[in-house]
């Protein structure tokens, strides 16, 4: 329910909505991960979202607990939630969790090759082999880029590129 409800909020600001949690007991915090259409995000972004989103959540009083609400950027080593990510880092290394296990491990590790169909493929290594594999995204739990030098050097030139293109003051 709050995904239909933040989803397009967060799109109409003009960010593309990366992950959404509501996590903790009796103090809950909402955690919105956000980026802009050229993957960047930083505290002016955040603090513009958050006061776009905290109107919208209010005025729909969806959440009935306090709440403390949490705009952030997807970081370096950021989730992989849709199968766009997986294409997008194709090349990156990677770590995904499964909620059923393929053949007999829940816990890959390796570097993305990218989607077929409705499959992730990877190159997955563990302490013997590196093995192609083919994995549903239905499946995937959890995934996340692993912070390796080739993914800071990318994200680095990816900034660089981002502040040629900004208007200077």
């Amino acid at each position: 329910m709050l995904d239909a409800l933040v989803a397009p909020a967060v799109e109409a600001a003009g960010y593309r909505l990366v992950r959404l949690r509501l996590m903790g007991g009796k103090k809950k915090t909402l955690q919105i991960m956000a980026e802009r259409p050229d993957g960047g995000m930083d505290v002016d972004d955040c603090a513009a979202l958050s006061r776009a989103l905290s109107e919208v959540l209010e005025s729909a009083d969806s959440i009935a607990d306090e709440y403390v609400l949490e705009v952030s950027s997807p970081g370096i080593d950021r989730p992989l939630t849709a199968l766009e990510d997986f294409v997008r880092f194709a090349g990156h290394e990677a770590r995904l969790e499964l909620a059923r296990g393929l053949d007999g491990r829940r816990r890959f590790k390796g570097q993305l090759i990218g989607v077929e169909g409705n499959g992730i493929v990877m190159d997955a290594r563990d302490d013997k082999e590196v093995r192609r594999v083919r994995i549903d995204f239905s499946d995937i739990a959890d995934a996340k880029l692993v912070l390796t030098d080739q993914l800071i050097q990318e994200s680095l030139r990816a900034q660089e590129a981002r502040n040629a293109k900004a208007p200077s003051h």
